[in-house]
This record gives structure tokens, sequence and C-alpha cells, in this order.
């Protein structure tokens, strides 16, 4: 069993989970991740906030439109009871141009949905590799 128990090996499977579904490119399959009370924080400046797991899935069809084959490549999952901290590196194609964007997610787990992501990326990176800067 890993470090932390039964709860962290849970925590580290929804971590796990969630950040693979958007390989699906289905809105729904990844909004199953989610709790109806989710909260989801954005601290850069392009990302968009949402409280709520249908107002979440609602916005979910237009980012997985704009980041065509949106993979997040898992780099390290760090576990505490049932908080994760999840390094990436985020593949997609916008319009055109492709990206790739290392970030972390801290995300909070409870009975096996996450119930608060907050996503830290670089904006400019997003920006210089879509040609807008």
């Amino acid at each position: 069993m890993p470090a932390g128990g039964p709860a962290a090996a849970a925590t580290r499977a929804a971590a796990a989970a969630y950040l693979a579904s958007f390989a699906s490119g289905d809105p729904a399959q990844v909004a199953a991740h989610v709790s109806d009370d989710f909260e989801n924080v954005h601290t850069s400046a392009l990302g968009l906030p949402s409280r709520g797991k249908a107002a979440y899935q609602q916005r979910l069809a237009d980012f997985l439109t704009t980041f065509a084959g949106l993979a997040y490549e898992v780099v390290d999952i760090i576990v505490e009871d049932d908080r994760a901290a999840a390094a990436y590196t985020m593949r997609a194609e916008v319009e055109g141009s492709n990206i790739e964007i290392q970030g972390v997610m801290r995300l909070t787990v409870q009975d096996g949905l996450i119930t608060k992501r907050v996503d830290y990326f670089d904006s400019l990176t997003y920006l210089q590799q879509t040609g807008q800067s």
C-alpha cells in the first residue's frame, strides 16, 4: 500500500483517473469525476473559475473543443489524505498550434470525487505557443 494508507491510495486513484479522463474528449466523462458542489479555481489570468458540476460540465464542451486532443501527462502526484498535488504536462492543438504547458493542480477528494481543483499554469506560455504574444 502506498504511503498514507487506503485514504491516500483512493485520493491518488481519483486524481489520476480525473486527469486521464480529459483524453476522452467527453465532457460527461470528465464531469463524472467531480462532486455536485465542485469548485474549479484557476490562478492563471486566462482561466475561468466555476462552481458546481453542472456549470463545469457546460464549460467543458467548449474547452474540449478548443483544446483538441487534450491530454494531461502526469509527471508526479503527491498525496496527503484527501488532498493531491498533481504536476502535469498538458498537450493539445489550439487553432492549428500544438501546445505543451507544464502546470500543477491541487485537488481535494471526498468519497472518490474531486470537490475542489486549483489549477496553476503559465498563461504567457499558452499565449506564446498559440502566437498571441
